[in-house]
């Protein structure tokens, strides 16, 4: 008589497929989850059908979670705590498509040993991009000199231009040697640029091996023509930059915050552009959609943008492509290459 067991879902090559699921919010699973990033985990995973989970109380969830070895997480994802784990005994890893785990990773997770790999890294590079993009143009003045040449209809006389204008020598300086920072940093090699850091856990020797000259707080605001914030917002990071701070920035000197917006005294903040002594680049705010009524809006000296410089539109590939990657190096057995630690959670953002 013939077996009735169902077959074991391997690879190609007749390597298992761990058994896997999807919890995210539809909509980012719409977002990310295209044919081909579905047909990608297919060849890792064997991926439970849609839709995907976004409440692990119903009685579907319950069903699928009990087989689920690999849960590929996404924005949106119901927290894992004890009552999920308890549906997902044979859960052994997380595999995130996003950036921060705190929402859904909990201590539950780390008490059972389950493994947590995420995006992070992937989706710290456009963030990156955005923010040499910033330092570059407002080095040059870009947006205020374009919108005087529309106002103008003509050019002004170059030669006049003043010596405060470009990028040749400008001091950047980096707040927090995090995944974004570092990624900044290494993206800025390739300019005549001097690139101070603030972050009290990088020793001298790391920043040396960075290239960058490690600094105090104070002087990393006092000397640079660009300060760009990539700390995450934790209890002793809220407030970091504080109205002192802003106000001993160098005349015309530019704040870029791609981090959170409570990392700003944004009271103050607003103050100091309103004296119009420095400018700001925020993607950022607190909250992060400032009520309309807001004076940050009225400063011409504030660019603010929606929250843009991470990952959208293609750049969403990026960071399936890379769970893809980890869900893989995982059912071979060798491992996340992007792991994400309990004991460093308190310092990621």
């Amino acid at each position: 008589m013939p077996s009735t067991t169902p077959p074991v879902p391997t690879t190609a090559t007749g390597r298992r497929r761990p058994r896997a699921a999807v919890a995210m919010k539809p909509d980012a699973a719409a977002a990310l989850l295209t044919p081909r990033s579905l047909a990608a985990f297919a060849e890792v995973c064997d991926l439970a059908p849609p839709p995907v989970l976004d409440d692990f109380t119903t009685d579907r969830a319950r069903a699928t979670l009990a087989d689920t070895e690999v849960l590929v997480t996404g924005w949106g994802c119901p927290p894992l705590d004890e009552a999920a784990l308890a549906a997902a005994p044979r859960l052994r890893a997380v595999v995130h498509t996003a950036g921060s785990v705190r929402g859904h990773v909990t201590e539950a997770c780390w008490e059972r040993g389950i493994e947590v790999s995420s995006a992070a890294a992937a989706n710290a590079l456009p963030v990156a991009e955005y923010t040499v993009a910033m330092i570059l143009l407002s080095g040059k003045r870009v947006l205020e000199r374009a919108n005087d040449y529309r106002a103008a209809r003509h050019r002004d006389d170059w030669l006049r231009t003043s010596a405060e204008v470009g990028n040749y020598g400008r001091t950047v300086g980096i707040l927090s040697a995090s995944l974004i920072g570092r990624r900044v940093v290494e993206l800025l090699r390739p300019y005549d640029l001097r690139v101070l850091l603030h972050d009290p856990y990088v020793s001298g020797e790391e920043a040396e091996e960075l290239g960058v000259h490690l600094c105090g707080l104070a002087e990393l605001f006092a000397r640079s023509d660009v300060v760009s914030v990539h700390t995450p917002l934790l209890p002793a990071t809220q407030g970091l930059v504080s109205r002192e701070l802003l106000t001993s920035m160098r005349p015309d000197g530019v704040l870029i915050n791609t981090s959170r917006g409570a990392v700003i005294d944004q009271d103050a903040l607003t103050d100091v552009l309103g004296q119009r002594r420095i400018r700001a680049i925020l993607d950022v705010t607190d909250p992060d959609t400032l009520p309309s009524e807001h004076p940050l809006w009225e400063c011409e000296n504030a660019l603010i943008t929606p929250h843009l410089a991470g990952s959208q539109g293609n750049e969403w590939q990026r960071l399936v492509d890379l769970a893809v990657g980890e869900a893989g190096r995982w059912a071979a057995g060798d491992g996340f290459a992007h792991p994400v630690h309990r004991e460093r959670l308190a310092f990621l953002a």
